[in-house]
C-alpha cells in the first residue's frame, strides 16, 4: 500500500513539472488499478471511523448527605486491655502462648502444678466424709434423747419418777441437739474446704477471658507465683477506639448515628461513630475528649497510632454530588459532559466543597443525570458516545426476548 501511494506522489510531482519515473503501458495500467482499489478500500474505513460512537465510562449524579467538617487529630486507644492475674498460688508448669500470639476466650495462658492441689482435694473430701458421719451420730443421739424425754414426761404424769429425773432427761435432749448442731456446722466447714480445694484445682489453669492478642508474658516455667500475680497482658483488638480532643463549640454538632471518617498517616481510612463525650474540658485549648468506636476498619491499626478525623461542625444536609473525574476545566470554569440520549452535551457547573471521591454541585446538574468520567478529555460537543459500563442495545434486546 505504501508503494502505491509513493507512485501516486511521484506522478503528481510530474504534473507539477517535476520528473516522474518512466513506466511502460502495462505498468501504468497495473499502477492505476492498484491505486483505484486502495482508494476504494480506504474511504469506507475513514467513513466508519468518523461515524463510530466514542467509548466512554459514565456515572450517575448522586444525592448525598453531607455536612461541613474540620480536621481534628486523634489517637487509637484500647477499649479493653487486661493484666490477667493468677487466682491461686503455685508453681508454673507450662506457659503455652508467646508475645504477639492471638488467643481466644478460654484458651490456656498458663498452667500450675496440680499435684499438691489434688492431695488437698482428697484431704478435704475425707474431712467432709468424717463430718457427715458425725452428723449421723449426732442425729441418732438426738433421736434417743428425745424418746427418753417423752417416756420420762409420761412417767412423771403418773408420779412414777421424780421431777429431778425428768429434768435430767430434758438436759440430755438439749445436749444431744447442741451436739447435732455442732456436727452440722463441722460438715458445712468441711464442704467449704472441699469447694476451696476444688476451686484452687480448677483455677490452676489460667485462661484468656476474651479474644485478644498477647502483649506481655509475665511468668516462666518453674516460677512460683502467688495469688494475684500477673501472668500475661492481653489486648482486645476488637474493642479499639479513637480518642480526639474536639473544640467545645463543635460538640453540639456531633451525632451518635452519623459516621465519621478517620485517615491514617499511611493512607488508610477508618469509619468511626460517636460513643461518648467525656464530661471534662481542657481550659487551655477549650477542647473536650471524645471517644469514637471503630465500626469499619479498612486497615490494621495499633494502639497509640495517630489519625485525622473529619469532624462535622454543622447539621447534615442533602447535596448533589458529582465524581471528581467528571470535571473538565473549560475556558469559563468547570464543566462536565452529560450523556444526553447517546450524545455528549457540555454543561457548565458550579462546584462547592470536596466530598468522598467527588465534589458538591451548587448548580448545573440534577440527581440521576449521567456524566462522563472516562474518555471526556477528547470529546466534542454533540459527539455520539457509548458507555462501556452500560449494557449494549443487543444485550437489552436479548434480555427483553428472554423475558418475553
Amino acid at each position: 500500500m505504501r508503494w502505491v501511494w509513493h507512485k501516486i506522489a511521484l506522478c503528481h510531482a510530474q504534473s507539477d513539472g517535476l520528473s516522474c519515473p518512466q513506466t511502460g503501458t502495462s505498468d501504468m495500467r497495473a499502477f492505476k488499478l492498484l491505486a483505484t482499489l486502495a482508494l476504494i478500500g480506504f474511504l469506507p474505513a475513514v467513513t466508519l471511523a468518523q461515524g463510530r460512537p466514542a467509548m466512554v465510562e459514565t456515572a450517575d449524579v448522586a444525592l448525598m448527605t453531607s455536612s461541613e467538617t474540620i480536621a481534628v487529630f486523634g489517637q487509637v486507644v484500647s477499649g479493653r486491655e487486661s493484666a490477667v492475674a493468677a487466682r491461686v498460688a503455685g508453681v508454673v508448669e507450662s506457659v503455652p502462648p508467646r508475645v504477639g500470639a492471638r488467643v481466644t476466650a478460654g484458651e490456656v495462658l498458663a498452667k500450675l502444678d496440680t499435684e499438691l492441689l489434688s492431695l488437698q482435694i482428697g484431704q478435704a473430701e475425707a474431712d467432709a466424709g468424717i463430718a457427715a458421719a458425725g452428723v449421723g451420730v449426732a442425729e441418732a443421739r438426738v433421736d434417743r434423747a428425745e424418746r427418753a424425754l417423752r417416756r420420762a414426761e409420761t412417767l412423771r404424769e403418773n408420779a412414777n419418777i421424780s421431777q429431778a429425773q425428768l429434768e435430767d432427761r430434758l438436759s440430755d435432749f438439749d445436749e444431744a441437739v447442741a451436739t447435732r448442731a455442732e456436727a452440722q456446722a463441722r460438715l458445712r466447714a468441711a464442704e467449704v474446704a472441699l469447694s476451696q480445694a476444688q476451686y484452687a484445682f480448677d483455677n490452676a489453669i489460667i485462661r484468656a477471658p476474651f479474644d485478644a492478642v498477647v502483649l506481655e508474658v509475665n511468668t516462666e516455667v518453674g516460677q512460683f507465683i502467688s495469688l494475684g500475680s500477673q501472668v500475661a497482658t492481653l489486648l482486645d483488638i476488637g474493642a479499639m477506639e479513637v480518642e480526639a480532643n474536639v473544640p467545645a463549640r463543635f460538640i453540639g454538632a456531633l451525632q451518635s448515628d452519623q459516621p465519621v471518617v478517620a485517615s491514617t498517616d499511611v493512607g488508610g481510612t477508618l469509619e468511626v461513630t460517636l460513643r461518648a463525650i467525656l464530661p471534662t474540658e481542657f481550659a487551655a485549648t477549650r477542647t473536650r475528649p471524645v471517644r469514637f468506636e471503630v465500626t469499619k476498619p479498612d486497615v490494621t491499626i495499633a494502639v497509640g497510632q495517630t489519625v485525622t478525623l473529619d469532624i462535622p461542625v454543622s447539621a447534615p444536609r442533602e447535596v448533589v454530588s458529582v465524581p471528581k473525574d467528571a470535571l473538565v476545566q473549560g475556558a469559563g470554569g468547570w464543566m462536565v459532559f452529560v450523556n444526553a440520549d447517546g450524545t455528549a452535551q457540555p454543561r457548565p457547573v458550579d462546584i462547592g466543597a470536596a466530598m468522598a471521591g467527588g465534589f458538591e454541585v451548587l448548580s448545573g446538574l440534577a440527581p440521576g443525570e449521567q456524566v462522563v468520567v472516562r474518555g471526556n478529555e477528547r470529546l466534542r460537543p454533540g459527539q455520539s458516545i457509548m458507555s462501556t459500563n452500560a449494557p449494549s442495545p443487543a444485550a437489552d434486546a436479548e434480555t427483553n426476548d428472554n423475558q418475553g
